[in-house]
């Protein structure tokens, strides 16, 4: 956890530098996420959200840098003896997007981001229970995107999220004293699809 903190304020100090030298934007963002967790068996992708701001830091006509903070649900969906089981996780994320504008508008968009869990569900049929337990507090990642924005401020966007890291924690048995390794977790794919407007 101390690692993660240290890196998002490196990205934030980076981030701050910059918006004192340069042209900045800010604006509200909103769109739908097309999810999936990997290594988790027979799982299929499921339907969620993403709400939040984002800022854009311009260096030139080319290149920008567009730091986020995006609420974002997430998870899976599967079939348990026909009963339909969704694990549901909701993070804040920060990703710390580099862009380089192809033409007037179009641009390309790479870079990390680090994603803090803040609840965790698993629901079948009726029934729900927490599971964050489960899951590991913090989440990095690495997305892909394009995106064209509009002469009123307004724009569009598409982006692949691919999890780096482990997300779910090894199962504790013997009141702690015996471990179990799992397979491993990731928060991919994750397609997200947003609009949004830039002042």
């Amino acid at each position: 956890m101390k690692k993660s903190f240290l890196t998002l304020l490196g990205l934030v100090a980076i981030s701050t530098t910059a918006v004192a030298q340069q042209e900045v934007k800010f604006g509200p963002k909103a769109g739908v996420n097309i999810s999936n967790l990997s290594g988790m068996d027979d799982s299929e992708m499921r339907i969620g959200f993403h709400v939040g701001a984002v800022a854009e830091i311009k260096f030139n006509e080319k290149f920008s840098l567009q730091p986020e903070l995006l609420y974002s649900t997430q998870g899976a969906k599967s079939t348990v003896l026909g009963v339909e089981t969704k694990a549901n996780n909701d993070y804040i994320n920060v990703p710390i997007m580099a862009k380089y504008y192809i033409v007037e508008g179009f641009s390309a968009e790479l870079g990390p981001y680090v994603g803090f869990l803040m609840k965790s569900e698993v629901k079948a049929g009726d029934n729900t229970m927490d599971s964050k337990d489960f899951y590991k507090s913090v989440d990095f990642g690495l997305g892909v995107g394009l995106a064209y924005d509009m002469p009123m401020g307004f724009f569009v966007g598409a982006r692949l999220n691919v999890g780096l890291s482990k997300v779910n924690e090894d199962i504790s048995t013997g009141n702690g004293n015996v471990t179990i390794e799992t397979d491993d977790i990731k928060n991919m794919p994750v397609i997200q699809v947003g609009v949004g407007y830039k002042f």
